[in-house]
């Protein structure tokens, strides 16, 4: 469980520096924008990479915010439960958000290898758009991994308590 753990750890990490850089990337565009539009010549197709760049940072993030609980959760009715009761509802709930996460991932992938073969481009800076596309699915793959890892550990909770 520990090696799971530390591979979630790792990749979500390892996706949040990069969608980073794609943030940093973001400021700079939008500053050298800024400064461009002063002299009348702004930055063609900062639409396209502001869309594209964001997607990637959100979606590289979703790893290590679920790592740390940084993910809304509204427990109220949940503690009110008796523990099995609450272990239960954490147990159908990491199934359920694996299950959607490997969806989304799976679907997107889908949708990206679709692009790659039509070969479809950007209007404005005829930029592909499968690698973005095939990143968002890699965010929500990881994502897929910690919830699995989270489910593995609710299981063995519930079974630890049992014994």
């Amino acid at each position: 469980m520990k090696g799971l753990d530390k591979l979630c750890l790792f990749l979500a990490r390892l996706l949040v520096w990069v969608g980073g850089a794609f943030l940093l990337g973001m400021v700079g565009l939008t500053c050298a924008n800024i400064f461009l539009r002063l002299v009348w010549l702004p930055v063609g197709g900062t639409f396209e990479l502001m869309g594209y760049f964001g997607s990637l940072a959100a979606a590289f993030a979703l790893g290590l915010t679920q790592v740390r609980r940084g993910h809304i959760a509204v427990d109220v009715l949940v503690n009110l439960f008796s523990r099995r009761g609450q272990r239960l509802v954490r147990t159908i709930n990491g199934l359920a958000c694996f299950l959607f996460a490997c969806l989304c991932a799976w679907q997107i992938a889908l949708k990206a290898t679709v692009l790659w073969q039509s070969g479809e481009v950007t209007e404005t800076l005829r930029i592909v758009y499968y690698p973005f596309t095939y990143g968002v699915a890699l965010g929500c793959a990881v994502l897929a991994l910690v919830f699995l890892a989270d489910l593995i550990k609710a299981l063995l909770a519930g079974r630890e308590g049992e014994a």
